[in-house]
C-alpha cells in the first residue's frame, strides 16, 4: 500500500510553518493516541503515520530532501539508483516522539490531556525516567551485528518493601505540618506564599513507619548487566530501545525504558555512505598502465578486480552487494573501490634508464589528458 503524502496526513500546507506543523501533529496524536483508543489497530496505526510525518516535516534537512524526492528520499533501496538519498535506518519511536513534543509522562501538558495532573491518590505509582547510555562499538561490529552486555548503575525497586517505601504493615496518615494540603503558606506583608511542605513534599500524607533499607523512597541504587542485541548495518546516532530497563517508578509503579544511542569507531580501510562503502587501493603505474587482476579486501574477506590497461588514478570500481547490511532487511549497500597510481620514489639505476628510454620513445599521443590541457593553457605560456 503506497504511503499517503506526509503533508495530507498532518493536514497541513506544503509551506505551513513549523509552528502550524507542530500544531497540527498535537491535535492529530491526541485524537489517535493508543492510551485514547484501546484495542483500535486503525488509530494505532494512524499514530505512527503521523509521528513519521511530524518527524520529518518538523526537521528543516529532512523536510527539504522530501520536498525533492518524496518518499524515496528515505528508502535505501533508492540509492543503487544514485540518488544519493541518506536517510537510512527507519523512523524513531512514535511514543518518543509524543513524550519530545508533549514533555515526559508524569507532568506538564501530558498529564493535562491525560487526565493525571492531580491524583486522587497523592501517594499513586508513577513510572521511573528513561535513561539514556552512550555505546561505542568497532565497525565490524555494527556492520555485522553483535551482542553486548553493558553495566548501568540505576535506582532499582527495594525488595524489602517491594517499591512502596514502607514498613510491612505500615499505614499513611496525615501531614501534621500542612495538615494534608500539600503546601504550607508563609505570610509577607500583604501576600501569602504558598511553598511544598518540606515534611512530606507536597504529598499531604505521611508513611508512619518508612522502610528501613530504602528510608522510604521505595527505591535502592544498584548496578544492572543488560544484554543489548545489536543488529547488523546499524550507524552511528541509531537508537536502540530497552524496555523496562529505565530507572524504577515510584512508589511501586512501572519501570522507564533504556535508550541506546550507537557510536561507530571509524576503520582504517572502509568508509561508510550510507549503506554502501569505499576503500581505496594503491596500485603502481605499471599495473595502471599495462592492466591487470588485483586483490582487494572486503568485509567477508577478498576479491579480484580486473584493471584495464590505461587505467587513471581515481577510477572507480564497483563491487556488487559487497557493502553494508541494509539495518532493515533490505538488502546490502555496494563497495565502490577508488584506485590510486602510486609514483615510485626510489629508482635503481637500471629502472632509471628505463624509464628514460622509456620517455625517449615518447611522442606526446600516450597521454591525451595531458596534451589537451597544454593547448587549452598554452597562451599562459607566451
Amino acid at each position: 500500500m503506497a504511503k499517503r503524502d506526509y503533508y495530507e496526513v498532518l493536514g497541513v500546507s506544503r509551506n505551513a510553518s513549523l509552528d502550524e506543523i507542530k500544531k497540527a501533529y498535537r491535535k492529530l496524536a491526541l485524537q489517535y493516541h493508543p492510551d485514547r483508543n484501546p484495542g483500535d489497530k486503525s488509530a494505532e496505526e494512524k499514530f505512527k503515520e503521523i509521528a513519521e510525518a511530524y518527524e520529518v516535516l518538523s526537521d528543516p534537512q529532512k523536510r527539504a530532501a522530501y520536498d525533492q524526492m518524496g518518499h524515496a528520499a528515505f528508502d535505501p533501496r533508492a540509492r543503487a539508483g544514485g540518488t544519493g538519498a541518506g536517510w537510512g535506518g527507519g523512523f524513531h519511536d512514535p511514543f518518543e516522539i509524543f513524550r519530545e513534543v508533549f514533555g515526559s509522562a508524569g507532568g506538564g501538558i501530558f498529564d493535562e490531556f491525560f487526565g493525571a495532573g492531580t491524583r486522587s491518590d497523592p501517594l499513586a505509582p508513577e513510572r521511573g525516567d528513561d535513561l539514556r547510555y552512550d555505546l561505542e562499538i568497532d565497525f565490524e561490529e555494527a556492520i555485522q551485528g553483535c551482542e553486548k552486555q553493558i553495566s548501568i548503575t540505576k535506582p532499582e525497586r527495594c525488595e524489602a518493601c517491594r517499591g512502596l517505601g514502607r514498613e510491612p504493615g505500615s499505614h499513611t496518615r496525615s501531614c501534621e505540618t500542612c495538615h494534608g494540603r500539600g503546601q504550607v503558606f508563609t505570610s509577607r506583608g500583604i501576600f501569602s506564599i504558598a511553598q511544598t511542605c518540606p515534611r512530606c513534599q507536597g504529598a499531604g500524607v505521611v508513611i508512619e513507619r518508612p522502610c528501613r533499607a530504602c528510608r522510604g523512597t521505595g527505591r535502592r541504587e544498584r548496578t544492572t548487566r543488560v544484554t543489548l542485541r545489536i543488529p547488523p548495518g546499524v550507524d552511528t546516532g541509531a537508537r536502540l530501545r530497552s524496555a523496562g530497563n529505565g530507572e524504577a517508578g515510584l512508589r511501586g509503579g512501572p519501570p522507564g525504558d533504556l535508550y541506546v544511542i550507537i557510536h561507530v569507531r571509524p576503520h582504517e580501510i572502509f568508509h561508510r555512505q550510507g549503506d554502501d562503502l569505499l576503500c581505496e587501493v594503491p596500485i603502481s603505474f605499471v599495473q595502471a598502465a599495462l592492466g591487470g587482476e588485483i586483490e582487494v579486501p572486503t568485509l567477508n574477506g577478498k576479491a579480484t578486480i580486473k584493471i584495464p590497461p590505461g587505467t587513471q588514478s581515481g577510477t572507480v570500481f564497483r563491487l556488487k552487494g559487497k557493502g553494508v547490511p541494509n539495518v532493515q532487511g533490505l538488502g546490502r549497500g555496494d563497495l565502490h573501490v577508488r584506485v590510486v597510481v602510486e609514483v615510485p620514489t626510489r629508482l635503481t639505476a637500471a629502472q632509471r634508464a628505463k624509464l628514460e628510454e622509456f620517455a625517449s620513445l615518447c611522442s606526446g599521443q600516450e597521454t591525451p589528458g595531458m596534451q589537451r590541457f597544454f593547448e587549452k593553457a598554452k597562451r599562459f605560456f607566451r
